[in-house]
């Protein structure tokens, strides 16, 4: 089983293939990347079943906000994670204030990124449930 499906997008490709590859062996998450935010966005438009994103706040061209903000105004019941190193607590209360689930620092460990995923996916599953007439 599946224990969530997840979109990694960050424009360092590295950090990609082994963040994917550490979240599909510990928790056999389904996992998706992009390296930009338009790239992203073709993602999330093509893949219905996202739960979680996990996002780089500085990227080339379309910063990590504005896919942020991007992602919540077509598919708000996903829960995006801000993932970066140039995390400030002003950055953290943006990221908060326009929807973001969570902001977590680089370098962060792979089980506390899974920790949090879980949560995540969690809160999307409870919510989709209680709009679809459960408890």
């Amino acid at each position: 089983m599946v224990n969530a499906t997840v979109l990694i997008v960050d424009d360092e490709a590295p950090f990609v293939e082994t963040l994917a590859k550490r979240l599909i062996i510990l928790r056999e998450f389904k996992v998706f990347s992009a390296h930009s935010g338009p790239e992203a966005l073709d993602v999330l438009e093509n893949e219905k079943n996202i739960d979680v994103v996990i996002l780089d706040l500085k990227m080339p061209g379309m910063d990590g906000i504005d896919v942020l903000l991007s992602i919540k105004a077509e598919r708000p019941e996903i829960e995006v994670m801000l993932l970066t190193a140039y995390a400030g607590l002003d950055i953290a209360l943006k990221a908060m204030k326009s929807g973001a689930f969570d902001c977590l620092t680089k370098p962060c460990g792979v089980e506390a990124v899974c920790a949090r995923v879980v949560e995540a996916r969690e809160k999307k599953w409870k919510r989709e449930e209680i709009s679809m007439g459960g408890l």
